[in-house]
């Protein structure tokens, strides 16, 4: 059986209950396997979460006001792993725009919670087996809180690192493409493929250990899992030079003023949107030149001693959401915890491998250089083994 036969097989055995996909092109995939070139991920078939367009699919970005919109050509990153040797299966379910609005995915490990967002049928169709790898996007946490609440591997890349051509996007200084696989060396394996940035294993691991408690109420097993990971590979305290709860709250300016423009057509459609986006929207409107200014420059000088921080020490560890997917599907959790890290457009690896006390998945964050993605990797793969 091919890795595309396989990849529908476990499809639809899984689909019925996690409904995680908008689309699935099974003609299109087999046809395209068939003639896959034979790269680094020959016939690896992939998911696109569905603000990202691939040729001759629609990207109804999980709004009725795109429904149909076929894309005529490939995004830019799944022309890489095309040309990698990679096949698209379909597209995966979003969250309207990419924002708060829950579809109907649910949480492979318990489906009565969910499975985050706004990546959320990306995350969940590598979480039930379906695909080795998922694409998807974070404006605040929209990647690497479902790869936590999913048990998956995630890799958001630094703002303006890869091209956002054929994404839509929301927030133009925030917004990153980023990956979902199984582990971390998978990631690896598929960042090399894209960009030939190849991980870095060192000799020694320099590591903060931050627990964003400033920022949120942090479920005590996934503080035990960052200080359980911290000790075992001796990390220190941080001192940050930057303020993460006026970042947080920068970030929310930013994305806000910048998704009321971005969005303006749409919010000429005010009863085609839900009340998260709607709200977002008027909020971004009334939202200031001036307070948008002041946001940007609290990002410039933080990223600023950010990056002077970060060629100190190899990362950031901490958690990737507050704790373990919450019951219920009419939210996708918080994003609070990655707002900071991507106001300043800073690579982040989500790193699996933890449980909650109910055996639901905790997943780790490393925030690092984006001139140093290598290391990144490799104190990834690192801190995946620490927490086996």
């Amino acid at each position: 059986m091919t890795p595309v036969e396989d990849a529908l097989r476990r499809l639809e055995q899984t689909e019925p209950e996690i409904r995680a996909w908008v689309r699935v092109d099974a003609a299109g995939a087999r046809a395209a396997e068939l003639g896959a070139p034979d790269g680094p991920l020959h016939g690896m078939p992939f998911g696109v979460k569905d603000i990202i367009d691939v040729a001759g699919l629609p990207t109804e970005c999980g709004s009725p006001l795109r429904r149909g919109r076929v894309a005529a050509a490939d995004a830019w990153l799944v022309d890489r792993l095309r040309r990698a040797g990679a096949v698209p299966l379909g597209k995966t379910v979003t969250t309207e725009f990419a924002y708060f609005q829950p579809g109907p995915t649910r949480n492979p490990h318990d489906p009565a919670h969910t499975p985050g967002g706004s990546s959320s049928g990306s995350a969940a169709a590598v979480a039930a087996g379906v695909v080795p790898l998922a694409l998807g996007s974070q404006t605040a946490g929209s990647l690497t809180r479902p790869a936590s609440f999913c048990g998956v591997a995630g890799y958001v890349a630094p703002v303006g690192a890869w091209s956002l051509r054929g994404f839509t996007g929301l927030s133009p200084s925030l917004d990153a493409p980023g990956l979902l696989t199984t582990r971390v060396s998978e990631l690896a394996t598929v960042i090399e493929a894209v960009d030939g940035t190849k991980a870095e294993d060192p000799d020694c691991v320099r590591l903060l250990e931050w627990h964003g408690t400033e920022l949120a109420d942090v479920d005590p097993a996934m503080l035990d899992a960052v200080r359980h990971t911290g000790r075992a590979l001796h990390a220190d305290s941080p001192e940050f030079p930057f303020s993460t709860a006026e970042l947080a709250a920068s970030h929310a300016v930013v994305m806000a003023y910048e998704a009321a423009r971005t969005l303006a057509d749409e919010a000429r459609r005010p009863e085609s949107l839900s009340s998260h986006l709607n709200e977002l929207l008027t909020r971004g409107r009334e939202t200031t030149d001036d307070e948008y200014g002041t946001a940007l420059a609290t990002a410039r000088t933080a990223r600023t001693a950010a990056l002077a921080l970060l060629t100190r020490v190899d990362a950031i560890l901490g958690p990737a959401a507050p704790g373990p997917a919450p019951h219920g599907l009419d939210s996708t959790g918080t994003p609070v915890l990655s707002r900071p890290w991507q106001l300043l457009g800073l690579p982040v690896v989500t790193v699996p491998g933890h449980r909650d006390p109910h055996g639901m998945p905790l997943g780790l964050q490393l925030i690092g250089h984006p001139d140093r993605v290598s290391r990144l990797l490799g104190v990834a793969r690192i801190v995946e083994g620490a927490g086996q």
